[in-house]
């Protein structure tokens, strides 16, 4: 059998204004500060209790001025939680946030049309999943122009939203990352993403643009001693990743070696559960639910602890 690739220069595309997108701006969530008596509001076991450790944990590695990394799935973006991670990042609790290609892809939606998701099924009946002109264009356009620069993938996007003013660019992580000089890595499997099905997808250039975005991960990833890693919606890639990174700092530098980690999602996964609450750092917990639920509630935890000055555990 001889098969012949398909040649991209003959797909079908579309304006990304013409798509129906399941998530919209209005369902972001606008930041607000903890309720009185939060703390008080949950009893001390299970899930709660460590719901309540983690963000405790967090507002004691901001406080002592220790990396915070918020490694993030795509599910997270969709479920409009977008302003809520940029608020951390603003308020300088989160250190460094750490993407997948899809996230990149929801987030540059936002910014650029305030939608986002499209109806996968339907797209894949008829071959016009994942066809959108603009998100194709911009994001294998980021990847060719942090190629060209020798700069990450996160950073070269952002810049482009805040250059372009998208009309959303307020709701986008990328370009918060780029503003306020905060790490935003994106880390891309070739042939993942709906941008890499374009003729204007150069394997080479997104190659590129992510192994730069990793070989800066590890930097953070180095300096990781006493603060916290959040593993948010990613089951298999982030995970991965940081198991690399990690791996290349210790080889290099010895360390990290005292840390704590945290995995929060749906339902349990192999990876999240070997390679970032049991493997790598002193203490790992799991929080189990809906993204949408626990992530606001972690954020008000946090600020909570932070305006009580409440210690993280000791070491």
């Amino acid at each position: 059998m001889r098969f012949k690739p398909i040649d991209p220069g003959m797909l079908k595309t579309f304006s990304l204004l013409e798509r129906e997108h399941l998530v919209s701006r209005a369902v972001l969530v606008e930041p607000t500060e903890p309720p009185p008596g939060l703390a008080d509001g949950f009893p001390s076991i299970l899930g709660a209790a460590n719901l309540e450790a983690v963000s405790r944990e967090t507002a004691r590695a901001c406080c002592e001025g220790k990396a915070v990394v918020f490694a993030m799935g795509a599910h997270v973006i969709k479920c409009g939680l977008s302003l809520l991670v940029i608020d951390l990042m603003e308020r300088g609790v989160i250190s460094a946030v750490v993407l997948n290609g899809a996230g990149a892809v929801h987030d540059f939606e936002l910014a650029a049309v305030g939608g986002t998701s499209e109806d996968v099924q339907a797209g894949l009946d008829d071959g016009s999943f994942g066809m959108a002109e603009e998100t194709a264009a911009a994001l294998n356009g980021a990847a060719k122009e942090a190629a060209r620069r020798k700069e990450g993938f996160g950073l070269a996007l952002g810049r482009s939203i805040l250059e372009k003013k998208l009309p959303n660019a307020r709701a986008s992580i990328v370009a918060a990352g780029a503003r306020l000089h905060v790490p935003v890595t994106v880390h891309v499997a070739l042939g993942c993403d709906i941008v890499h099905m374009h003729e204007s997808a150069d394997g080479a250039a997104i190659g590129a643009a992510t192994m730069a975005d990793f070989r800066r991960l590890t930097g953070v990833v180095a300096e990781l001693d006493d603060g916290i890693w959040l593993n948010v919606g990613s089951a298999v890639i982030l995970p991965e990743v940081f198991l690399k990174a990690l791996t290349m700092a210790r080889n290099v530098t010895a360390g990290p070696r005292r840390f704590v980690t945290a995995d929060f999602d749906m339902i349990r996964h192999y990876r999240p559960q070997k390679n970032v609450v049991e493997r790598p750092g002193d203490r790992g917990y799991i929080v189990t639910g809906h993204h949408e639920i626990t992530v606001p509630l972690f954020r008000w935890g946090v600020l909570d602890a932070m305006s009580r000055n409440i210690p993280g555990e000791e070491t």
